[in-house]
């Protein structure tokens, strides 16, 4: 399932306030695709074919997408051409929410994510939405961050919404929903985003302790084999900053922030947090949750920052990879497909998030992007 395409022509595709961005680094082209779909609020990139220029993407209707009752709808979208192809998974569909992690081997049918009554679940369909499977049921808890292994045969997720269960659990399972493992549960932490190491044997993902931390801001990053018989948390003091938050009133972003390994698996990013630090968006415990960011604006109260460290997950050697500045908080990680280079984001309190890239030895750091309009880019993702 690693296809490491041919980088004579390198693409960071990301997000920039409901947008969709492309950065071209072979001729430092930024552009933004139209689509021009009536009744569309927003847009999302999703898996690409290996054609490396034909790309799904999600799209929007209006409302609030995170509580699943609005419609999403997936189309083709070609690099090259600029042009929106064709709309697909349009038969059968299971529930007008739905959205597309991976398409499968051999580009006939993709891996998506419906959310029926409550709780999303993964279902496998034709191109066109035909032949639908269900590969979970609402049995199964509320599932996302859905990797699919490097060999293609399993799946990694964390499920919540579970009986008799009060967080996030993480769990293994062969493609078709067959063998499934638990690979990490434990009351009160919320396990999150399993990512799979290049070999396949390992997955490194979240620990948050949420009665300390309502808002998720904080965890601890952990190690597991993928049959959960062996199980290291490889960091201490809930460092990692998890649930971003950056930007002034107008330009306010946020979303998880994840571990990655490196393209040779041997080490993982670390986004490790400068002890005391506070970002300018605390979160509002005192209030329900309306816009599933809560959170006020004091930029006077932000302290500390963040830098990005590359961990050795096995020996916990730990090297500062993209260094702390004061009231500068880096984030995301995302390696080009041949390893030469890293993007991260890069927030300075009270401004937008831009997209940073720099060698994988950690010099020659070059500001890409702060997205449409200079309202902010984040998400990056490489494609070749």
């Amino acid at each position: 399932m690693n296809k490491k395409r041919n980088m004579s022509r390198p693409r960071l595709l990301f997000n920039s306030h409901s947008r969709l961005g492309v950065f071209d680094l072979s001729n430092l082209n930024e552009w933004y695709p139209e689509t021009n779909i009536p009744g569309m609020e927003s847009w999302s990139w999703g898996p690409m074919f290996d054609d490396g220029r034909r790309i799904i993407i999600a799209s929007y209707e209006q409302g609030k997408a995170w509580e699943g009752k609005i419609g999403v709808h997936l189309w083709i979208y070609d690099l090259d051409e600029q042009s929106l192809l064709e709309e697909i998974a349009v038969k059968k569909r299971p529930a007008p929410f739905i959205t597309c992690s991976h398409i499968l081997p051999g580009e006939t049918r993709l891996l998506t994510h419906p959310i029926i009554d409550g709780k999303q679940r993964i279902w496998t369909i034709n191109l066109d939405g035909t032949e639908p499977k269900e590969i979970t049921r609402e049995e199964d808890g509320f599932i996302y961050c859905v990797k699919i292994s490097p060999d293609g045969q399993k799946l990694a997720y964390h499920s919540t919404m579970l009986e008799g269960r009060d967080s996030y659990c993480i769990f293994v399972m062969d493609i078709d929903g067959g063998n499934r493992v638990e690979v990490a549960s434990k009351q009160n932490h919320l396990y999150f985003a399993p990512i799979w190491s290049p070999n396949g044997e390992w997955l490194i993902y979240q620990d948050c302790y949420y009665p300390n931390d309502p808002g998720h801001d904080w965890a601890d990053l952990c190690l597991a084999s993928k049959d959960g018989s062996i199980k290291h948390t490889i960091t201490s003091g809930q460092r990692q900053w998890f649930s971003t938050s950056y930007g002034d009133l107008k330009t306010r972003g946020g979303g998880s922030n994840i571990a990655d390994w490196t393209p040779d698996g041997k080490r993982v990013t670390y986004t490790r947090a400068e002890p005391g630090s506070r970002t300018a968006w605390p979160y509002q415990i005192d209030r329900p949750d309306t816009d599933h960011f809560n959170r006020d604006y004091h930029p006077n109260d932000a302290v500390g920052g963040t830098a990005i460290c590359l961990l050795d997950p096995f020996t916990r050697e730990e090297t500062e990879f993209i260094p702390c500045q004061p009231r500068v908080w880096n984030f995301r990680s995302a390696w080009s497909p041949d390893g030469s280079l890293f993007a991260f984001c890069r927030a300075k309190v009270g401004l937008p998030s831009s997209i940073w890239v720099v060698n994988a030895n950690g010099n020659n750091q070059q500001l890409l992007t702060d997205g449409y309009k200079h309202q902010g880019a984040d998400h990056p993702v490489w494609v070749a």
